[in-house]
C-alpha cells in the first residue's frame, strides 16, 4: 500500500482527486475494508464525522476513552477530536463526514447511537466510493441521513480513562481479567485506596457505580470475543458471567438482540452491504497505519 499524509485538515472525496481507498484511509467520507485486529492510527477531521461498521466490530479510542460498535451501532465523533480506529473481526468501516455547522446531535463528544435498518442502509450507500457526492440524488440522501441521526437514540457504551492512579490500576486489573471476580474492598487494598475512595472515584471519573462500569468493560470485552467468533457460553465464562443465560439476557438488554442474533446479523452483512463494500474497499486486508 502506497504511503499517504492523514488528512487532517478535514478535506474530503468532495474537494481531492478520487483515488484508490486505501490510498486515503482517514478521509471523512470513505469505505474501507479493515483486516482483523489492523485498525487506522490516531488523527482528526476539521468535520465531523460518523463511524459504522456494516461488518465486524469496530472500536474508537480517545484520551477520554473508548467506545466500541457492533452492526447495530454507529460511532458519532466531533470534529477536532483526535482518535484511533481498531477492527474486531473483519471489519467493513463506512465513515460519513458531516460540515461543522451540520451537528444534528448538538454533541462535541463522542457518542454511540443505535442503528436501525433505514439509518444503516443510508450510512452504507452515502459513504459508497461509487456515488457522487454532488449529484442531486446524494444531496437529497444525506438529508435523509441527517434527519435520522437527529432522531437516532444514544447508547452508553463508553468506557472513560481513569485519571487517578489508584482508580486506573482498579481499572488496568478488569481490562486484564473482566472475569476477576473480587469485591471492591479486596481490588483497593491490591491498589492502595479504600472500596470508600474507590467508589467516590468511580462516580467523580466514570460517571456511574463500579458495578455499572464493570458490566460496561464485560460488555465491551465480549462484543470483541464474538467478533472472533469464540462461542457465547466461553465469552460468558471468560467475561465473568455465572453462565451462559446470564450473559445473553445482560447482552440482550444492551444491545436489543441476542449473542446468536448479532452473529446472524453480522452473516447477513456478509451477504450484501458487508461483502460489497468490501469488494469495493479493494477485498484486501487492512493494516495498521502510522502518522
Amino acid at each position: 500500500m502506497p504511503k499517504t499524509r492523514h488528512a487532517d485538515d478535514g478535506t474530503s472525496r468532495r474537494t481531492r482527486t478520487p483515488g484508490p481507498l486505501e490510498a486515503r484511509p482517514h478521509l471523512p467520507t470513505v469505505t474501507r475494508f479493515l483486516a482483523p485486529g489492523s485498525g487506522v492510527s490516531a488523527h482528526r477531521h476539521d468535520v465531523h464525522q460518523v463511524v459504522y461498521a456494516g461488518r465486524g466490530v469496530l472500536s474508537v479510542t480517545t484520551e477520554a476513552g473508548s467506545w466500541v460498535a457492533p452492526a447495530t451501532r454507529a460511532i458519532w465523533i466531533p470534529a477536532g477530536i483526535r482518535h484511533e480506529h481498531r477492527a474486531y473481526g473483519p471489519t467493513v468501516l463506512h465513515g460519513v463526514g458531516l460540515p461543522v455547522h451540520t451537528n444534528p446531535l448538538h454533541l462535541d463528544h463522542p457518542a454511540v447511537l443505535a442503528v436501525g435498518p433505514l439509518l444503516r442502509e443510508l450510512l452504507i450507500a452515502y459513504s459508497d466510493p461509487a456515488a457522487d457526492p454532488g449529484a442531486p440524488a446524494s444531496r437529497r440522501l444525506l438529508a435523509v441521513l441527517v434527519d435520522r441521526l437527529r432522531q437516532a437514540p444514544q447508547q452508553p457504551l463508553h468506557l472513560p480513562t481513569a485519571t487517578d492512579p489508584r482508580l486506573a490500576a482498579v481499572c488496568a486489573i478488569f481490562r486484564n481479567d473482566p472475569a476477576d471476580p473480587r469485591p471492591l474492598a479486596a481490588l483497593g487494598a491490591e491498589a492502595g485506596a479504600s472500596a470508600r475512595t474507590l467508589t467516590r472515584l468511580f462516580h467523580a471519573e466514570m460517571g456511574m457505580t463500579f458495578p455499572q462500569w464493570r458490566t460496561q468493560l464485560r460488555l465491551h470485552h465480549a462484543l470483541l470475543l464474538l467478533a472472533d467468533d469464540v462461542p457465547v457460553t466461553a465469552v460468558a465464562h471468560r467475561c465473568g458471567w455465572s453462565s451462559a443465560s446470564a450473559f445473553i439476557d445482560v447482552f440482550r438488554r444492551a444491545f436489543g438482540h441476542t449473542p446468536g442474533q448479532r452473529r446472524a446479523r453480522t452473516a447477513v452483512g456478509r451477504g450484501d452491504g458487508g461483502a460489497a463494500a468490501e469488494q469495493a474497499a479493494g477485498g484486501g486486508p487492512g493494516e495498521p497505519l502510522s502518522p
